[in-house]
């Protein structure tokens, strides 16, 4: 019989894959010692079956549970449904990798409507009992049967509305005895029962658990942070403890350190005579944890003694769950906590200053993509007191500066985000049903809960500005208005919020770039000086190259030069160079182009000052330089002094039915040798004037589009040629190299013949991935999402790499070239040089670089850093 179950005895922390990221912390926390209520786990192997069969617990698995659960009696002195020693568990989820919310609990399960009483005697506590047991009907309603939670939260809200109750607390075991019986005939409506028999309540909660690594809100998290559909989820049946018994009993969540700014100080949350639910889900508005400390002493010091214990176990800032009950700590789970950027980036230089981690390990903490968060903008202090504040009383969950339009609800966000306006989401709390609403939104504010709700937790993990406990203004979702202290706020309202400081202003609050600090140009400078693969800019414009700079790029990557010739004062000469009947006229249009060219080339080397510059040769198919439109044909034929009737044919001869694998590229060179002959004079000639002044120059020249080696090699021949006269016309050299771009398959099973003229090779991984799978880049957004939503597709292939496919013909080109000419230069300058799971690909299988958009430089010396600490080079 294959194991498929694991006391938390069984486990420890490198079983992630088979416990999930809660059942081997569970494990790993019993093993050392900590106080961990008795449990065990279902692996994620039980999952996947029941996700590839007909979604029933099989007969094995069914066993296995009523083995684990009979020993778990034995071990608890605790029994479903005994009246001396009734035991009551909790069912949670647990993926690999971290999804808080996405996925379904259940807690209290094992109440029925005898076991209540038994509660209720044994505890002394009836009240307690019953609140207890309202809770577990309506999740179990909610996640094993689908009843939607508001036919509930609606009973409730109506039951202490009659009663004018503030809080839940205020309900008496009488009300809740009303809720219970109203809750049933929620069931009843919906022509559904509560089972009453606690291990059928059990089998159904597991098989609920199970399902849910498919609801939508878990996919579309997924899918946004990129994480594989087959890991299915564990089950975590874990015996309940109680922090709803009393002014004795309680229950926290809570961060090792500060999650926005990174500070080496416990920050949470706790509420009295709560269960965990409470906090997370914001329906009441805990008390920050320094509280327990005053509550309870002797706890709050075991529990920051545990925290310390946990985060210098585990080399990371924990996010911890506890619950006190009667006086007693028990630690529900721990994880790696999630964090702002800018506190990831504190808690890792912290942790290296105090030796906790040495600096790869500090580096590990942080998550690549989420370095752009410190390069948002943030609210301009000199303008913000020029607009209303709506409110300052929110709690500052997740920092940002935000504007958009206000809604009230996922749909409408999501469906407003995609007619291309900024939104706003505004909820009285979120749940894991607005995760889409959630990701479209550039902004969350709730009107409840506290830092470590729902919204915050993942507004937290996405990078996304967000205010939470806003107590001063009343979020009405179903009228869509927000009333505050000055006045009223509509649906599609403007609104800026600051996620630094839970201030909220009405109107649109102008923004200014943020600075990277000190802390972060150290850690930077770490990730470079680890890092084997180095990370060059795609640049061409001196604003451009002047960001690249500043972020230490090791070089340009990728000069566009096809952005050369667009300007108003070049346009008309490329023009006039492609209208052109005869080499006479081609050559007067490009004699009046090599001036600017020369121009260029000559302001991008002095701003590198040294460093190596890949020069692409004019690349794009030729229609995107002529005009279209009748209106276009003829305003040009104007400028150019041409008979629009004779500009027309020409532009209809030029007309290519597939462009993108029409006349472009080396193609065009063949055609035309004269074009790329100009561009590489100039080149050249700027080089040699710039060493003239003392600038050592040493230009790349690429060569795009080739598909075989007599297309290079014929190509190669003519611009060598022209090299050499400029040479000797001006009596002196540079050193210089001419590669190639592979984007094509053809290429790619070739380069070891391409290297034999190539000096180096640089893979277009944009035009590669779209030869490959045969995807217009251009027209393939239109199905691809639906591919990745029906799991035709994992991901997007344009944005990380196919490693199975694409990636494969790049490994066997790189294998290849370097057969072919050893210690040949390769590296990659499509948009996958920014990904950072492309990235330890690329660094997996030996190139030498990656390049990518100024502003994406930290992200990728980050992740090229992170690939060397996984798999160093054996050199």
């Amino acid at each position: 019989m294959e194991k498929l179950l694991y006391h938390f005895s069984e486990g420890n922390a490198s079983m992630r894959d088979i416990l999930g990221g809660k059942g081997a912390n569970l494990a790993e926390m019993t093993r050392i010692g900590l106080p961990i209520p008795n449990g065990f786990t279902i692996s994620t192997k039980a999952c996947l079956a029941f996700l590839d069969g007909d979604r029933t617990l099989s007969q094995e698995l069914k066993q296995q549970i009523d083995q684990y659960l009979e020993e778990m009696e034995m071990k608890t002195g605790k029994q479903f449904s005994n009246p001396n020693s009734l035991l009551l568990v909790s069912v949670r989820s647990g993926a690999a990798i971290s999804m808080p919310g996405m996925m379904d609990t259940i807690l209290n399960l094992g109440l029925n409507d005898q076991n209540v009483e038994y509660l209720a005697d044994l505890t002394s506590n009836p009240r307690f009992a019953y609140d207890c047991y309202r809770r577990l009907l309506q999740m179990f309603g909610n996640v094993v049967y689908g009843i939607d939670g508001r036919a509930f939260e609606d009973i409730l809200d109506d039951i202490k509305s009659s009663k004018a109750y503030s809080s839940d607390l205020d309900l008496t075991v009488d009300d809740l005895k009303e809720v219970v019986r109203r809750y049933k005939e929620v069931y009843q409506a919906n022509q559904l029962t509560f089972p009453q028999e606690p291990i059928q309540q059990l089998y159904d909660a597991v098989k609920a658990v199970f399902a849910s690594w498919d609801n939508d809100r878990a996919i579309v998290y997924r899918n946004l942070n990129h994480i594989p559909h087959t890991m299915g989820t564990a089950v975590n049946i874990q015996e309940m403890v109680f922090g709803n018994l009393g002014e004795t009993s309680g229950t926290g969540v809570t961060f090792s350190r500060n999650p926005n700014t990174g500070e080496n100080e416990l920050f949470g949350e706790f509420l009295l005579n709560a269960q965990g639910e409470d906090v997370v889900a914001g329906i009441r508005t805990p008390k920050p944890i320094s509280s327990l400390n005053d509550l309870m002493p002797k706890i709050y010091y075991q529990f920051n003694a545990i925290s310390e214990k946990l985060e210098r176990h585990y080399g990371d800032m924990q996010d911890i769950e506890f619950t006190v009950e009667n006086g007693k700590l028990f630690i529900l789970q721990t994880r790696n906590g999630k964090r702002t950027a800018k506190s990831a980036l504190n808690i890792a230089y912290e942790m290296a200053m105090e030796g906790i981690v040495d600096k790869g390990q500090a580096l590990m903490q942080i998550n690549p993509s989420a370095i752009n968060q410190l390069l948002h903008p943030m609210f301009d202090p000199n303008q913000v007191a020029n607009f209303p504040v709506i409110t300052d009383s929110g709690l500052a969950a997740s920092p940002g500066a935000a504007v958009g339009h206000i809604y009230f609800d996922a749909a409408t966000a999501k469906e407003h985000n995609l007619m291309g306006e900024r939104v706003i989401l505004m909820r009285q709390e979120t749940s894991p049903e607005d995760i889409e609403g959630m990701v479209s939104s550039a902004a969350i504010v709730t009107s409840r809960g506290g830092l470590t709700s729902h919204a915050a937790v993942v507004a937290r993990g996405m990078g996304t500005c967000c205010v939470v406990g806003c107590e001063d203004i009343r979020i009405k979702e179903a009228e869509k208005v927000v009333e505050y202290p000055g006045g009223v706020l509509h649906e599609g309202d403007l609104i800026s919020v600051d996620g630094s400081t839970g201030t909220l202003y009405l109107g649109e609050v102008p923004t200014i770039p943020s600075e990277a600090d000190e802390r972060f140009e150290k850690i930077m400078t770490w990730a470079r000086e680890i890092a084997d693969m180095k990370v060059r800019m795609n640049a061409e414009t001196p604003s451009d190259i002047e960001t690249g700079l500043r972020f230490k790029a090791a070089g340009i990557g990728l000069v566009r030069t096809e952005h050369m010739f667009f300007g108003s004062d070049r346009l008309p000469h490329m023009r006039r160079f492609i209208l052109a009947e005869n080499d006479q006229e081609r050559q007067a249009a490009l004699d009046n182009l090599i001036n600017f060219q020369k121009e260029d080339f000559s302001t991008i080397f002095q701003q590198m000052e040294g460093l190596p510059v890949v020069v692409r040769l004019l690349d794009p198919p030729l229609h995107e330089f002529v005009p279209s439109s009748q209106e276009d044909i003829a305003q040009v034929a104007k400028q150019l002094e041409m008979d629009p009737a004779k500009l027309n044919r020409r532009v209809l001869e030029l007309h290519e039915v597939n462009p993108m694998l029409g006349h472009r590229g080396v193609r065009l060179a063949i055609s035309y040798p004269m074009l790329y002959q100009m561009q590489v004079q100039a080149i050249i000639e700027a080089a040699l004037e710039l060493k003239a002044q003392g600038i050592n120059v040493e230009p790349e020249i690429m060569i795009p589009l080739v598909g075989m080696k007599e297309e290079l090699k014929e190509s190669k021949a003519f611009l060598e040629k022209r090299i050499q006269a400029i040479f000797d016309e001006k009596g002196d050299t540079v050193d210089y190299q001419i590669g190639t771009m592979v984007e094509l398959p053809r290429a790619c099973l070739t380069a070891d013949q391409l290297a034999e003229d190539a000096e180096f090779i640089s893979f277009g991984t944009n035009d590669l991935t779209q030869m490959t799978y045969g995807f217009s880049r251009d027209d393939a957004g239109k199905f691809i999402q639906s591919y990745i939503k029906d799991r035709v597709l994992a991901f997007d292939p344009f944005q990380t790499i196919d490693q199975e496919g694409v990636g494969e013909l790049v490994k066997i080109a790189s294998q290849k070239a370097r057969a072919s000419r050893p210690g040949i230069t390769m590296g990659v300058c499509g948009e996958l040089g920014g990904d950072p799971k492309s990235i330890e690909f690329f660094h997996n299988i030996g190139l030498d670089y990656v390049s990518c958009s100024p502003f994406r430089l930290p992200v990728a010396q980050l992740a090229a850093a992170q690939a060397t600490i996984k798999q160093p080079r054996k050199y």
